[in-house]
């Protein structure tokens, strides 16, 4: 009787962009759908370790010195907000964005500012020379003789830079472009990313000095490598903005040292890059009378409220199929909007071109934009503009309901504050709030409603 040999263990394949891993070999990730990524990286070996002499015994709750991890604020006061007071000794940042976005100007004015403080500050950069980096700093102003440039792909360099200059701030643009020796692979793939980034927190740690990481990001605007990187990290940014206009946004995705529903604006310019406190501004369109088609309106980015205007166009039209056309505005939620007006107001808009649009590249994204849409477009079907500093917010439903939104009286404050007079809200049982004097509010339950105050 023949005897029956041992069948070998199946090879473990994985993927070299996103890590996904399968008992055989495909041509086609079944995780990023990548063609051509998945090679062989052997049996995955279950390893233990032992138990060895303690060198830092553990200390009680009460005996640990939490000032030495206190935020120290960095001078760009939007950046502050976002992380939730400034940077933290010995915290691992990561800000992604698309390219182009600002991320470089944005670190390189913070490295400055940190610098002028009197502070070291190390800026590796593995893209660009350091003649290119002195150029971009002379022409925003942030040369510093406390800033140091080191142009790197070598992670073993990269710390040995650290370990020279002993910098209270590293920054490393990017993190995809650093590639360490010890690892197999090319740089930016997983095996590497997980290596240089993990190098890179224990140097952070050990020495007790804040990094700042910036990282590339996907054609769909997620964080490119594996998704461990954003696990590793401390705080994880995005920065982003629509590439013909000048605002960008700055959002905590995740925070280990303060809140995650903070946003930071800024104005990219020629000269560089500069915090807005107060951004409305760029959003609203200053006319001397008031045109039709218009609608103010306050939408809530995190807990911050921001003042937008739309804009309508209702234009009839000879083609058998009216054109519908967003920039800024979520095109379905906008094509609802239509089919609400026609429906429960009995507004024919089934023969005319809709263009809807917002001022300044905005995006608005919030349900509560729906009854300033609604009324812009009312507006312009009808030829009559809306009152002067007049501002309109609420959900608005299928049937026709407008319903309530958060952050009521906050956005009245900001409306206020910025010399706007009335306001159409949802109608809520508690009431609109606290009231600036002088202000008149009027709630409304329906679309319909609404229309018939306002027209």
């Amino acid at each position: 009787m023949a005897t029956k040999t041992a069948r070998p263990k199946a090879a473990n394949y994985r993927c070299s962009e996103c890590g996904w891993t399968t008992a055989k070999w495909v041509g086609r990730c079944g995780e990023c759908q990548a063609w051509g990524t998945v090679e062989e990286a052997g049996e995955v070996l279950a390893r233990t370790t032992a138990a060895t002499v303690v060198a830092r015994p553990a200390l009680r709750i009460g005996d640990v010195d939490a000032t030495t991890a206190a935020c120290q604020a960095t001078g760009v006061g939007e950046l502050d907000r976002v992380l939730g007071g400034g940077l933290v000794p010995g915290a691992v940042i990561l800000l992604a964005g698309e390219p182009g976005v600002g991320k470089s100007t944005l670190l390189l004015d913070v490295a400055a500012r940190v610098a002028g403080a009197g502070r070291d500050v190390l800026y590796v950069t593995g893209e660009e020379s350091t003649a290119q980096v002195k150029l971009r700093a002379e022409r925003i102003g942030a040369v510093s003789d406390h800033l140091y440039l080191s142009a790197e792909t070598d992670l073993g360099q990269a710390l040995g830079q650290v370990e020279q200059v002993s910098p209270g701030l590293l920054i490393v643009d990017s993190v995809q472009t650093l590639s360490s020796t010890a690892v197999d692979g090319s740089a930016g793939g997983v095996s590497q990313v997980r290596e240089v980034a993990a190098s890179l927190i224990n140097a952070a740690k050990t020495r007790n000095m804040t990094t700042l990481l910036v990282g590339h990001v996907t054609k769909d605007g997620s964080i490119a490598g594996p998704r461990l990187l954003e696990h590793l990290v401390d705080v994880v940014c995005q920065f982003d903005g629509d590439r013909h206009s000048r605002l960008r946004l700055l959002r905590a995705v995740k925070n280990r040292y303060g809140p995650t529903d903070e946003v930071g604006c800024f104005d990219l310019t020629e000269d560089g890059i500069e915090g807005l406190a107060d951004p409305s501004g760029l959003f609203v369109s200053r006319t001397k009378d008031p045109v039709s088609g218009t609608c103010i309106t306050v939408t809530l980015e995190g807990k911050r409220p921001l003042v937008a205007e739309v804009q309508s166009l209702v234009a009839e039209t000879g083609n058998a199929q009216a054109r519908r056309a967003t920039s800024g505005v979520d095109s379905s939620r906008v094509a609802m909007l239509l089919a609400v007006l026609q429906q429960r107001a009995s507004m024919s808009l089934a023969k005319d071109d809709s263009y809807v649009s917002t001022v300044g590249g905005v995006k608005l994204g919030e349900p509560a934009t729906d009854l300033a849409v609604a009324l812009a477009v009312a507006s312009a079907k009808m030829n009559k503009p809306l009152p002067a500093q007049l501002i309109a917010f609420g959900e608005v439903g299928l049937a026709g309901e407008v319903r309530p939104v958060p952050g009521i009286g906050r956005r009245i404050n900001e409306a206020e504050r910025l010399g706007f007079t009335h306001a159409v809200v949802p109608a809520s049982p508690s009431g609109p709030g606290n009231i600036p004097s002088g202000f008149k509010v009027r709630e409304v339950s329906t679309l319909a409603e609404a229309l018939e105050l306002l027209f």
